[in-house]
């Protein structure tokens, strides 16, 4: 009787020792609590994280050299994004992700990263996620018809937020300022997108763009499928 007593208490202290760290009871309430040095340290850096907001730390200044566009620069940007907000770089990530800066030269307001998960010609469907460092924006576009159907498209917010913008619709005041290197824009009308929210396309093949708020977007896409050709830039110069 002594000996199954003795390893009950045991069994008990280590299952308090285990919710005190991942501070989870059993009505599912989540609290910071443990007297170990490892379980405050780790409790604080969550509740600090909480607190922070993604912010804007790279410029032109990092982006550029010789007036060349860095490519592998503007990658540690994102994955510096990606690790504050705890998304994993995967392998097929650090295969097939990109940048660009769309020719015109001023990546730090105008640009994007992404990858394609699957763009399938044969059954029409396409997901995407799209990366905007803190103030960036896609350049203005529209998806017309070639040989294949207008793109449509559907967009949600994981990380941070965004303004999105549509041609559709009556001007919304107080925009946000668009960067001289892109130029004028059709599309006034615009939301706040936050997390989890869905919204798409108001109409086929109408201009529209994305713009990251201060703490950057990270958006995901569905759509039919991508046809480059039908891609038409507002600003001429722009190019993908």
């Amino acid at each position: 009787m002594k000996r199954k007593i003795t390893k009950s208490v045991t069994l008990g202290a280590l299952l308090f020792s285990m919710v005190a760290c991942t501070g989870k009871t059993s009505s599912t309430e989540s609290t910071c609590c443990g007297d170990s040095a490892q379980c405050t340290t780790e409790c604080n850096q969550s509740n600090n994280k909480k607190e922070m907001t993604y912010s804007k730390k790279y410029t032109n200044a990092d982006f550029y050299k010789d007036g060349k566009f860095q490519q592998d620069v503007a990658m540690e940007a994102m994955k510096d994004m990606f690790a504050f907000y705890d998304v994993p770089f995967t392998d097929l990530m650090a295969k097939e992700m990109w940048v660009t800066d769309f020719g015109l030269g001023d990546f730090e307001n105008v640009g994007m990263g992404g990858i394609f998960w699957v763009n399938d010609v044969e059954h029409g469907y396409f997901a995407h996620a799209i990366y905007l460092l803190p103030g960036q924006m896609i350049p203005e576009h529209a998806h017309v018809k070639t040989e294949y159907p207008a793109k449509h498209e559907s967009w949600m917010v994981n990380k941070g937020w965004a303004y999105n913008f549509s041609e559709v619709g009556e001007e919304t005041p107080d925009a946000p300022a668009i960067p001289a290197t892109h130029g004028a824009v059709k599309s006034k009308n615009f939301v706040v997108q936050k997390v989890g929210e869905v919204l798409p396309l108001k109409k086929i093949e109408t201009f529209h763009f994305l713009m990251a708020g201060p703490e950057g977007a990270i958006v995901d896409e569905w759509a039919t499928y991508h046809d480059n050709g039908g891609l038409r830039f507002t600003n001429t110069k722009a190019a993908l």
